[in-house]
């Protein structure tokens, strides 16, 4: 047996295993029907599912019973309504953790840490130290962005589907992997496999807004999360085509620095009927237009260049030619500028900053005494946030205005390139979608990898979840994920964890 290929369970453990299920109250009467399947398989179907059931060798009934399982924990789920301000995150970390507990997992191991309004759910698998290796980690996040029912086709905090999707809020980001990663070790520890090293969960519970659970995990509990590298289950993931064939799969293995300045002009003020040439209004206006004129340097790293490269031939355009240009030479400015002009792709060539925000004024009929503006930048690893501010200032041209940052953003190396990962990732790939391209990308938006990367701790961002990208909603109307996302991960999760901590048994 490799470690990718877990035994095929007898036959009479399956019902015991469903009937665990049913005690644990996850499978219960409200479970959907599978998308694709017969009245036998129950789960949805696609090719990958069939492929990965051929060469994982996994029972297609253990499929079954844990796709109800897992869906049953994101129904759930998304009937939390867990975004910031709403105080309900406690509550559905206690609901996992009963679950975990009930799955065969030792309460000791088991660690919801409160922190304000929220908390984080950390859970050990434990190993047999066969490897002599620290702990992989696992980390997910409980939140959500907010969402306005009115604005939706359904409710976004109830799961509904139609033939090929799951709707609803958190069903792509993120609470789809949490109920993944939490059936996967529920699953895994009913086979009885016993990993090589430790395995740590690491739910956090603000990755959506102030990221600071996952601060207080690295700075204040850091014993028990500290690994030798962390799978951040959010973003990355597999790339599908109109015909449902997988073009791509990304590894995010860094992320920009996520920075918020405030620019303010300040100004005497006076009366409306008595303008003069000073006033804050203006002197911001000219500051911004400074601003929007300006472009940072271009700057590369292996992880773009390499981005560019294995992306390049699936593109056959002049942005296809301009990216295999500028991974060739990053100074090509014809390759620059065809790049620059794509929204999607003018992040990964360096530094952006954009205003996001205006507030000036105090009355109609008065003179401004202040006028601030909120400038959004994403920062090249390597950068400094001061570097970045003042370079901003430099370029407002105007030394009376005020600089700011908002909040404390934090900076991170990209991670180091890892053979384990990546080999375990195109292992896994095989059994779903053979051949796709597995390709390391430098996120544009942050992720808690930042915070475990810049506390030494090596992060890597992927997902089960394959996706045309027009059907990708996150933090939008209408969010939803493929049905057969939850099979597809079930195969792609068993066979990534037993690539890098194969069953000592």
């Amino acid at each position: 047996m490799t470690p990718n290929q877990p035994t095929r369970m007898a036959t009479a453990l399956l019902s015991p295993l469903l009937t665990a299920a049913l005690v644990l109250g996850i499978v219960n009467e409200h479970s959907f029907a599978a998308e694709g399947s017969d009245s036998d398989s129950g789960f949805a179907n696609s090719p990958a599912v069939k492929l990965g059931l051929e060469k994982s060798g996994i029972d297609p009934s253990e499929i079954a019973t844990y796709s109800q399982f897992a869906e049953s924990l994101l129904a759930d789920a998304t009937a939390r309504v867990t975004a910031y301000g709403d105080g309900n995150v406690p509550a559905y970390a206690e609901y996992l953790k009963d679950v975990f507990i009930k799955g065969g997992f030792d309460p000791k191991d088991i660690h919801i840490l409160p922190l304000d309004e929220t908390v984080s759910l950390v859970v050990r698998y434990r190993g047999d130290g066969s490897s002599n290796r620290k702990p992989v980690v696992f980390s997910s996040h409980m939140d959500v962005v907010p969402a306005e029912a009115g604005e939706w086709v359904r409710n976004p905090f109830e799961l509904q589907q139609d033939e090929t999707f799951y709707f609803g809020r958190g069903v792509l980001d993120n609470k789809f992997d949490v109920s993944m990663l939490t059936t996967l070790f529920v699953w895994l520890k009913a086979q009885g496999f016993v990993p090589n090293r430790d395995l740590i969960i690491a739910f956090t519970g603000d990755e959506e807004s102030l990221q600071n659970t996952v601060q207080d995990l690295t700075k204040n509990h850091r014993n028990l999360i500290d690994a030798e590298y962390a799978i951040v289950v959010d973003g990355g993931g597999g790339a599908l085509n109109d015909s449902g064939a997988a073009i791509q799969y990304m590894v995010g293995f860094a992320e920009k620095t996520y920075a918020t300045y405030t620019m303010t002009a300040k100004n005497i003020g006076g009366h409306s009927s008595m303008p003069r040439t000073d006033n804050a209004i203006f002197d911001l206006a000219a500051a911004i237009q400074r601003i929007e004129n300006h472009r940072f340097a271009i700057e590369t790293n292996e992880i773009t260049r390499t981005y560019f490269e294995r992306s390049a031939p699936f593109l056959d355009n002049e942005v296809g030619e301009a990216m295999r240009r500028f991974a060739a030479n990053p100074k090509d400015e014809e390759a620059i500028e065809v790049l620059r002009a794509q929204p999607e792709y003018i992040g990964t060539l360096g530094t952006t900053c954009i205003p996001t925000m205006l507030s000036g004024g105090h009355a109609e009929n008065a003179l401004p005494r202040t006028a601030t503006a909120t400038i959004n930048c994403r920062i090249f690893p390597g950068n400094s946030v001061e570097d970045i501010m003042g370079e901003l200032s430099l370029v407002a041209g105007n030394p009376q205005l005020e600089w700011a940052v908002y909040g404390m953003p934090v900076s991170s190396d990209t991670s180091p390139f890892n053979d384990e990962v990546m080999g375990a990732v195109e292992a896994s790939l095989t059994q779903l979608y053979p051949g796709a391209p597995v390709i390391p990308r430098m996120i544009s938006g942050t992720t808690d990898g930042a915070y475990f990367r810049a506390a030494g701790i090596p992060s890597y961002s992927l997902t089960g979840i394959f996706l045309n990208p027009k059907d990708s909603f996150a933090h939008g109307l209408n969010e939803r994920v493929r049905r057969a996302s939850i099979p597809e991960s079930l195969i792609f999760w068993q066979s990534m964890i037993r690539s890098i901590a194969s069953d000592a048994n």
